[in-house]
C-alpha cells in the first residue's frame, strides 16, 4: 500500500491506495485478467458447443444451427427443486433459447475483450443464480455451488476493472459513450 496526498481547495486528503508498481500488484491484476479470460471462455465455449454442436456437452444433432433447443434438454431433463415446474414450462421456448444464447455470447466475449465489465457482472451474475435456482438444493452442499462462486467473481472482475489487463478496458472506459454512461464500463 501506498499512501497519497490529494490537495483539494478545502483541505488535504490522505488516502491509502494499492500501488500497481509492486510485484503484488501486479501479480493480482494479471491473475484477475487471467481469471477474467478463463471465465469468459467458459461463456463463450458454451455457446459455440450449444450453437453447432460440437460434442462435447451438445450432440451435432440437437446443436442449435441444426434445429436443436439450447434449453431443451436441461430444462426438461436436469432440473431439480422447487422451481421444477417454472423450468420445465419454459424449456426449449424460443424467447428463452434466443435470451440464453445472446447471453452466453455477450458475457464471454465482453469477458474476454475486457469491455462492458459491469453489464457482463450483472448479466451473468443473474443468469448464474437463475442455474442454482434450477438445481436447488445443489448435489454436494446444503446452498453452495460452483454458480455463485462465479457469481461472486464476475462481481469481483467488474468492481476491481480487470478489462485494463490484457483486455480493452482502459480504452473502452474513454469512449464518449461510456463516459456518459459509466455503468457501460
Amino acid at each position: 500500500m501506498e499512501t497519497m496526498t490529494a490537495t483539494t481547495d478545502r483541505a488535504t486528503v490522505e488516502t491509502t491506495a494499492p500501488t500497481t508498481a509492486t510485484t503484488g500488484g501486479r501479480a493480482v491484476r494479471y491473475l484477475l485478467a487471467g481469471t477474467r479470460l478463463a471465465l469468459g471462455w467458459i461463456f463463450l465455449w458454451a455457446f459455440v458447443d450449444k450453437m453447432f454442436g460440437l460434442g462435447m456437452a451438445t450432440e451435432s444433432k440437437n446443436a442449435w444451427i441444426n434445429g436443436g433447443s439450447p434449453t431443451r434438454g436441461f430444462l426438461t431433463f436436469g432440473v431439480t427443486g422447487p422451481f421444477q415446474d417454472l423450468y420445465t414450462g419454459i424449456a426449449g421456448a424460443a424467447w428463452a433459447d434466443w435470451l440464453f444464447m445472446i447471453g452466453l455470447a455477450g458475457i464471454g466475449v465482453a469477458l474476454l475483450l475486457g469491455i462492458g465489465l459491469r453489464i457482463a457482472a450483472v448479466t451473468g451474475g443473474l443468469l448464474l443464480v437463475l442455474m442454482w435456482t434450477a438445481v436447488l438444493p445443489p448435489e454436494n452442499n446444503p446452498f453452495m455451488d460452483d454458480h455463485l462462486i462465479y457469481a461472486a467473481v464476475l462481481a469481483i472482475l467488474a468492481l476491481v476493472d480487470a478489462g485494463h489487463t490484457w483486455g480493452l478496458g482502459r480504452v473502452w472506459a474513454t469512449l464518449p459513450v461510456v463516459q456518459r454512461l459509466p455503468w457501460l464500463r
